[in-house]
């Protein structure tokens, strides 16, 4: 199902181009004098993908409540049409990145409905975080570090499940991320449990296609609070490098305390050559998973300036995994990811405009002001017409969400899939 017609985007887009040729063209010119060619950095920008994440498109929730919203999917096939809208209108997200169990079906049905799309499959993701229906072992006390050897077993076999599907639907990474850890001091012994984790992280590691990459994820806290077992990116740098070369480090955005320099950390990661990609998100207070850019806009830049500094340098990964990962609870799931597949466009689009020789010389001569401000330049600088121009040229919506709103398709899919009860808590 996809209610977004090649015709209504261009009649959308008809409305819109010429102001949207005027804007680009009076940028373009700005942009020149400053040695700025702005159809090679609209090309760059338009070929930059972010995944989607399959539960994104649902409604999100808290430990409190979860207020479900009109034509929730009822299934990874519902979830991939409302992948397939994403991608139709932005021409941003090419990749759908896939949770396991929630999302198991044959892999045959799965190749089918994303060709039918036009879409790939990213990273897959295990689940050892939730006791699923008819699961032998518990997964209060851990996981991948439990106590239990056959409670760790079942983890394991868990993420060889994942890594086998993968495979039949063209995946090349797994993605593991645990809630493993305390609440209260003296719980566990924190050496043992780390021991254990990095004995069965090394288990599905040796299991891995050789084309495939293992990515793992380092959070602060929740849902233990006391401590996780993978806490931070030095953690997280030392499983990378313990389990071996196609062992790298993920990035999400609101899994840090409050204020840490997640830019600094992306450069280190950069530097030792462990950094695997991102999970895109914001958060005021924690891992509020709101939606990319909503909060610290300038933060995300400057986590590309560092990218596009390392590619400058030809340091930089070029299959770095880029993946949105928000909890929309009170917005359009399919309006707030296409929104933030741009905002990671306008971030890259920014960072492509630092002036790299000037910043360079200031940072040499110590020019701390002057080195910011190139910095504030580049930030400050306008770059909606070269997002629309990427999407135009395309085929894309020149403006996604109006388009989207203009087509229906929530109203139509509502009509389709049963509503969803209201009183649910916790996650999708």
């Amino acid at each position: 199902m996809n209610n977004i017609s090649d015709s209504l985007i261009h009649s959308e887009n008809e409305a819109l181009k010429a102001n949207a040729t005027t804007d680009y063209e009076a940028l373009g010119e700005r942009l020149s004098r400053r040695g700025v060619d702005i159809q090679a950095i609209t090309d760059k920008v338009a070929a930059f993908g972010v995944a989607v994440p399959s539960w994104g498109v649902g409604t999100g929730g808290t430990r409190f409540a979860r207020f479900p919203g009109m034509g929730e999917p009822r299934d990874i096939f519902d979830k991939l049409d409302d992948c397939g809208v994403i991608n139709r209108l932005t021409g941003a997200t090419p990749s759908v990145s896939l949770h396991i169990p929630w999302d198991i079906a044959s892999a045959d049905d799965l190749r089918a409905k994303a060709q039918q799309h036009g879409l790939r499959f990213d990273a897959m993701n295990s689940n050892t975080f939730q006791d699923q229906q008819q699961q032998t072992y518990s997964y209060k006390f851990g996981s991948l570090s439990h106590t239990n050897a056959a409670t760790r077993q079942q983890a394991i076999e868990h993420n060889l499940a994942c890594i086998e599907l993968g495979v039949a639907i063209g995946s090349n990474a797994l993605t593991v991320w645990v809630g493993d850890g305390s609440n209260f001091p003296g719980q566990t012994n924190l050496t043992s449990q780390f021991e254990r984790y990095l004995e069965s992280a090394q288990t599905i590691y040796n299991s891995l296609p050789a084309d495939w990459r293992l990515y793992t994820e380092h959070k602060i806290y929740e849902p233990a609070f006391y401590s996780t077992v993978v806490q931070d990116w030095g953690t997280n740098y030392l499983i990378a490098q313990t389990l071996g070369d196609r062992a790298y480090c993920l990035v999400d955005l609101g899994h840090h305390a409050p204020n840490v320099n997640i830019e600094m950390i992306v450069a280190r990661l950069v530097q030792f050559q462990k950094l695997g990609g991102f999970h895109f998100n914001d958060s005021k207070y924690g891992d509020d998973d709101l939606d990319t850019a909503a909060i610290d806009p300038f933060r995300l830049f400057l986590i590309f300036n560092e990218l596009v500094d390392a590619d400058v340098r030809g340091k930089l990964d070029k299959n770095l995994a880029h993946m949105l990962d928000q909890s929309h609870n009170v917005t359009d799931p399919i309006e707030s990811l296409m929104q933030s597949a741009m905002e990671v466009q306008r971030a890259y689009a920014q960072a492509l405009l630092v002036d790299r020789k000037a910043l360079a010389d200031f940072q040499q001569g110590n020019d701390v002001l002057m080195a910011a401000q190139v910095l504030k330049e580049a930030f400050r600088t306008d770059v909606e017409p070269i997002l629309a121009m990427g999407r135009l040229q395309k085929g894309n919506a020149i403006n996604p969400v109006a388009a989207y709103r203009k087509s229906g398709y929530r109203q139509h899919v509502a009509e389709q899939r049963p509503e969803v009860a209201a009183g649910s808590s916790g996650i999708v």
